[in-house]
C-alpha cells in the first residue's frame, strides 16, 4: 500500500517531468570533444539535448556515489572491526556461563566479586545497560 502511495505521489510526477523534459529539449546539439577546432570537431557527437542533460546528470549521481563510497572507507573498516570484537565477546560470554553453569553443577559456588549473594549467576554474567535495565 505504502509503495503505491509512493509510486502515485513521487514517481508519476518525476516521470511527467522526465517526457516534459525530453520534448523540450529535443534539438540536436553537437557535442565536441575538441578542443582546438570548434566549428568542424575531430571528436565530435549529435545528441538531443537532453540526453546530454540527462547522461550528465546520471554520471554525476554514479561520481558522487563513488566518492562517497572512498570517503566512507574508514566508518566500514571500523563497523567491520567492531563486528569481529562483539563477535569475540559474544563467544567469551558464552564461554564464561558453560564455565559457570558447569561449576554450579558441580557445587562450587563462585560468585563474582562485588557481586550480591542473592542475584542468580545468569544475571551476574548478563549485566544491565546505560538505563539500569537487565540485559
Amino acid at each position: 500500500m505504502l509503495r503505491k502511495i509512493f509510486n502515485a505521489l513521487v514517481i508519476l510526477p518525476l516521470a511527467i517531468l522526465f517526457v516534459v523534459f525530453a520534448v523540450a529539449n529535443r534539438h540536436v546539439v553537437t557535442l565536441s570533444f575538441d578542443p582546438f577546432n570548434s566549428s568542424d570537431p575531430a571528436l565530435g557527437v549529435s545528441l538531443p539535448l537532453f540526453v546530454v542533460i540527462i547522461a550528465v546528470a546520471i554520471f554525476g549521481v554514479v561520481a558522487g556515489g563513488i566518492a562517497t563510497w572512498f570517503g566512507q572507507y574508514r566508518w566500514r573498516r571500523a563497523a567491520r572491526q567492531h563486528e569481529a570484537d562483539a563477535r569475540h565477546a559474544r563467544a567469551e560470554l558464552a564461554e564464561m556461563r558453560e564455565r559457570l553453569l558447569a561449576s554450579s553443577r558441580n557445587g562450587e559456588s563462585q560468585v563474582p566479586v562485588g557481586a550480591s549473594p542473592g542475584l542468580t549467576p545468569s544475571y551476574l554474567v548478563i549485566g544491565r545497560d546505560k538505563q539500569g535495565a537487565a540485559l
